[in-house]
């Protein structure tokens, strides 16, 4: 799927199949259900979903959570507007 196709899927009620657990993240994060985002990323077990998880509690503003989770996704805390990090993480997850 490609990063616009995902960015308009939003307008559903659910997530298109077939979306890694990290991207349903995202993609619930976009729709408002952040406690719904939150499940997804937690269970992705790898890089991917530490790096949707770190973006979560970034977006939740806890700081020090987050910090670990990038840590665990091997990133450093991203500085970027909240809306360029989800574009960036949707597209690296959409491949």
């Amino acid at each position: 799927m490609d990063f616009e196709t995902f960015s308009t899927s939003i307008a559903q009620q659910t997530p298109p199949p077939g979306l890694s657990m990290a991207a349903q993240a995202l993609w619930w994060e976009r729709k408002g259900d952040w406690h719904q985002a939150h499940k997804c990323a937690q269970q992705q077990g790898d890089a991917d979903g530490a790096w949707a998880h770190a973006y979560l509690h970034r977006v939740e503003g806890d700081l020090r959570n987050a910090r670990g989770w990038y840590g665990r996704a091997g990133r450093e805390m991203s500085t970027a507007p909240l809306q360029a990090e989800w574009e960036t993480i949707a597209r690296a997850l959409l491949g």
